[in-house]
């Protein structure tokens, strides 16, 4: 089953849109939602194994628990015709580490997951952000890292 919205375009025809495949069984996690949990659990590795802070595991899930949030807030808002947010603003929250919340969100509330400049962006946000953390597991990125972690605590305390 299908189920579609019908729209004309600018000459007046008639099209399909926001097409949803409906009553499709899967048969396990779609790729986008396994992709997000094997990567956080990576990140979760790379703290045994490399060293790495835990901060940055924390920060990971709470920025993608924020941008699933908001993915929410702004498909409500979209339903309502009221203010939405800027795609500027999901994007930024995918690179600074949100985007595992933002392909959940994409696939369990099936918002922003037609819009294909959308999807490409945030996929660019996703590489983006998977090779800085990558970098953070050279040497020159762990120093950088735990130079970072020292200013930031000497402000804090």
């Amino acid at each position: 089953m299908v189920s579609f919205e019908v729209t004309q375009d600018k000459q007046k025809r008639i099209n399909a849109t926001n097409v949803i495949l409906t009553n499709v069984k899967s048969n396990g996690l779609p790729l986008s939602i396994l992709f997000s949990f094997s990567y956080l659990v990576f990140v979760a590795g790379s703290i045994f194994i490399h060293g790495t802070p835990f901060l940055l595991l924390t920060v990971y899930v709470l920025l993608s628990i924020i941008t699933f949030a908001i993915y929410a807030l702004d498909k409500r808002a979209a339903k309502k015709g009221e203010w939405r947010t800027s795609e500027n603003t999901l994007h930024f929250l995918a690179l600074i580490g949100g985007w595992p919340g933002a392909l959940i969100a994409q696939n369990q509330l099936r918002h922003k997951s037609q819009k294909q400049p959308f999807k490409t962006i945030l996929w660019m946000t996703i590489v983006l952000n998977c090779s800085a953390f990558i970098w953070l597991l050279t040497p020159e990125g762990a120093f950088y890292t735990k130079t970072l972690l020292n200013e930031v605590m000497s402000i804090v305390y």
